[in-house]
């Protein structure tokens, strides 16, 4: 599994899409960039691995960050706090700030 490491010209080709067709059909169905989203799922993917109580070095080696300094940008871009208090919460509570819901 990639886990929201595989480049849009990539999935634009093996979906038969247009990278810009790609990009539209994001939008429109998801209300984000396939970038984003890549972003996210690497995110959940990285948050996961801290909870288990992995170290921040190995999550962002594992998870395909450079190093550690993009991983907390990171958990404070979608989980809204600095790791340190981001590890502490429920995964719920860390879900619905990466993932809130829209007006559904």
């Amino acid at each position: 599994m990639r886990r929201g490491r595989v480049r849009v010209d990539e999935l634009a080709a093996r979906t038969g899409r247009s990278r810009r067709r790609l990009w539209a059909r994001f939008g429109a169905q998801l209300g984000d960039t396939p970038k984003r989203a890549a972003m996210l799922v690497r995110f959940d993917h990285a948050v996961h691995g801290l909870l288990r109580g992995d170290t921040p070095a190995r999550v962002a080696a594992e998870h395909g960050y450079a190093d550690q300094s993009p991983l907390h940008h990171d958990v404070r871009l979608f989980a809204g706090t600095p790791q340190a208090l981001a590890v502490r919460e429920p995964w719920p509570a860390v879900d619905d700030k990466a993932w809130p819901t829209r007006g559904v």
